[in-house]
């Protein structure tokens, strides 16, 4: 009963969604306002009825009622409720509801905000977010269908996959689809805004903050996502550009790019037309990384079985880009640039500069993502590409990227004085490279490492000139104490300080990519029990194996002490599983995080005689990674936040104005 319940709950929804969409645009048309309202109502229903069904769902999972199939495939008796709950999106059906779950909370919550504002543009937000609801409600009726049911009624289902049982689990998928999902709104107001013409920077205003709520989640998703391979996966790696992995970065590179170029036209009104196909790229990105992961054509870790949803998303894709293109070629004239770049050594270049390095390395991950299934398309044989091509084309634009995350904030607009570059870089130039230099005076040599840790210093340098600069100015104007300066100066702008946090942990971020990726140590050995092997500046001796066992799994786990010199400083207990359910193997890693370095050690496997095989690595500064991305959010929460009406207004960069920055 409570399948058929869920069924109809999800057909009355697409009847309103349809219901939506036409009152929605005839009220438009005909400037009838009831019909408007009565459209955006009919959301409000939308929601009870798509939360009332996932609610039936989810009842469903936490109590294993298997007389549903999607219950029956991804959850059992013995899995833990978290990870019972989990399965909710752990599974292609589910997933799917899920999706449309969060959309039509985004879109209840967009019609709130512009119940007074916007109000020409939101019939047509109205009918782009219903009509996308409407997709996601087709595919769940006619190709992935949460409520199908079993008979007959199976005595114990097959469980969520091995690899999916981890905390992580829990809040890296919901992460990535807040900040997928969260593009349909931009999205919805860039079409509004093109069919309208209603093209000044009033629907600009309308999105900024939903496109960086969006970019935060995507950001922490991703990053989520790149600790969960580093300690489920067994590899000692954090990112290998496997297809789903790039199916979440091709959208967030093209909303990065979007969040800076979106302040040349609030500044100069130039890049309109390029913000307006930024916008509609990141909303076709994100479709088209959820179309790579449910539709099974790429092979992945991550991805789900062959399906017949992706036939349903290319036909979507197909209206959503045809439309698209259609309303850009319309409005071009409309589109057209206010003022034209007057010097390459600009504000206004450094952005352009900015955005095309985003835009070569989206394009190089879509090629690279992409090729596979397109040689087995016209050949018959999938040809891969591995990581070594995206490292090799993509790094050079990541550190031009770096070094323009410390030059684009400061350099003045319009066209920069020599005395201005002088007084925002050379400083900062100078630290950098002396840095540099002492790195490699301590035996990093390789260049790549130097010229990222050169960039990176570069924007830490210039970060802390504006905090200080910007603290000293206050102190002096308001007669503060450093810490109440600092907390004003933030407080009071917030996007432009917000900014400067972001691009710290960017730079972190990168000095534990450069260094993990290029002085990585890594061992396998066998061991017998009370012996002991060397890695790098650490000995461990192989103290214990146990097999256990419990209803859900048993495992071996083994027990390693760690020492340095003579010192013990830890104890690593790695773990390999084997889930009953699926009968698959899985392997726990154990990490010991030092200040400047992670011991990483994987149990490969017991021998016949007892002894151990293990695999272990040193990754140097790999922690900065996942603090870097802290910072990150920390710093896209702070632009979040709406700014204070300022009593005192203090300009801590005379040639640059002391604009504000979106990050």
């Amino acid at each position: 009963m409570l399948a058929e319940v869920g069924r109809y709950a999800l057909i009355a929804a697409s009847l309103l969604c349809l219901y939506s969409m036409v009152v929605s645009v005839v009220g438009a048309r005909l400037r009838r306002a009831d019909l408007v309202e009565s459209g955006e109502r009919a959301i409000v229903g939308l929601l009870f009825l798509v939360v009332f069904a996932s609610s039936i769902l989810i009842y469903a999972l936490a109590t294993s009622n298997f007389q549903f199939e999607y219950v029956a495939n991804y959850t059992s008796t013995t899995l833990p409720l978290p990870y019972k709950l989990t399965a909710f999106w752990g599974g292609q059906a589910g997933s799917m509801l899920f999706w449309l779950l969060i959309l039509i909370a985004y879109t209840t919550v967009a019609l709130l905000q512009n119940q007074s504002k916007n109000r020409q543009l939101m019939p047509y937000v109205t009918t782009f977010l219903a009509g996308t609801c409407l997709f996601f409600l087709i595919m769940l009726l006619f190709a992935a269908d949460p409520f199908k049911k079993l008979s007959p009624v199976p005595v114990e289902g097959q469980s969520l996959n091995p690899l999916l049982q981890n905390y992580w689990m829990v809040s890296h998928p919901p992460s990535l689809y807040i900040g997928y999902v969260g593009l349909a709104v931009p999205f919805a107001f860039a079409m509004a805004a093109l069919i309208t013409a209603r093209l000044d920077s009033g629907w600009i205003r309308a999105i900024r903050k939903w496109t960086l709520f969006s970019w935060l989640f995507l950001t922490v998703g991703i990053l989520q996502g790149s600790y969960w391979a580093y300690i489920e996966l067994g590899w000692g790696g954090y990112w290998a550009w496997d297809p789903v992995e790039n199916a979440s970065l091709m959208p967030w590179l093209a909303a990065t790019a979007f969040l800076h170029s979106v302040m040349i036209q609030e500044k100069k009104g130039m890049l309109k037309m390029w913000n307006m196909i930024l916008v509609l790229i990141s909303f076709s990105l994100s479709i088209f990384g959820t179309f790579l992961t449910r539709s099974g054509v790429v092979s992945s870790v991550h991805s789900f079985a062959q399906s017949p949803i992706g036939n349903y998303f290319i036909v979507f894709m197909v209206i959503q880009i045809g439309v698209s293109v259609f309303f850009l070629l319309k409005r071009k004239k409309e589109l057209e640039p206010e003022a034209r770049l007057e010097s390459f050594i600009s504000r206004e270049s450094s952005f352009l500069f900015n955005n095309v390095f985003f835009l070569v390395i989206c394009i190089a991950v879509l090629c690279g993502t992409v090729f596979p299934i397109l040689s087995e398309l016209f050949t018959g044989s999938k040809v891969t590409v591995s990581a070594p091509f995206f490292n090799k084309v993509i790094m050079p634009f990541a550190i031009g990227l770096v070094l323009l995350a410390g030059i684009c904030p400061l350099i003045a607009w319009r066209k920069a004085s020599i005395k201005n570059l002088k007084r925002n870089f050379l400083t900062p130039g100078i630290i950098a490279l002396a840095g540099s230099a002492v790195l490699a005076l301590l035996g990093i040599h390789h260049w790549l490492t130097l010229l990222f840790f050169f960039c990176s210093m570069f924007v830490l340098v210039t970060v802390y000139n504006e905090f200080t600069k910007g603290t000293k100015a206050r102190m002096a104007m308001v007669d503060e104490g450093a810490p109440v300066a600092l907390y004003h100066l933030v407080e009071r702008n917030k996007r432009r300080y917000g900014g400067f946090i972001i691009h710290t942990g960017i730079a972190l971020l990168f000095i534990g990519i450069a260094a993990s990726s290029f002085y990585q140590l890594d061992k396998e050995v066998t061991v017998p029990l009370n012996d002991s092997f060397t890695i790098g500046a650490y000995t461990l001796k192989f103290k214990d194996l146990q097999l256990l066992r419990d209803p859900h799994k048993e495992l071996w786990r083994a027990k390693l002490e760690i020492f340095k010199g003579e010192k013990q400083v830890g104890v690593l207990v790695p773990e390999r599983h084997f889930y009953k359910n699926s009968e698959q193997p899985t392997t726990e890693v154990a990490i010991r995080p030092f200040w400047n370095e992670d011991l990483y050690l994987i149990l490969v496997g017991p021998t016949e005689s007892g002894a151990g095989i293990f695999k272990v690595y040193v990754n140097p500064f790999i922690g900065l990674i996942w603090k870097g991305g802290i910072i990150i959010a920390l710093g896209s929460l702070i632009v979040l936040l709406p700014d204070m009406k300022t009593k005192y207004a203090v300009s801590t960069v005379q040639d640059t104005g002391g604009e504000e920055f979106a990050g």
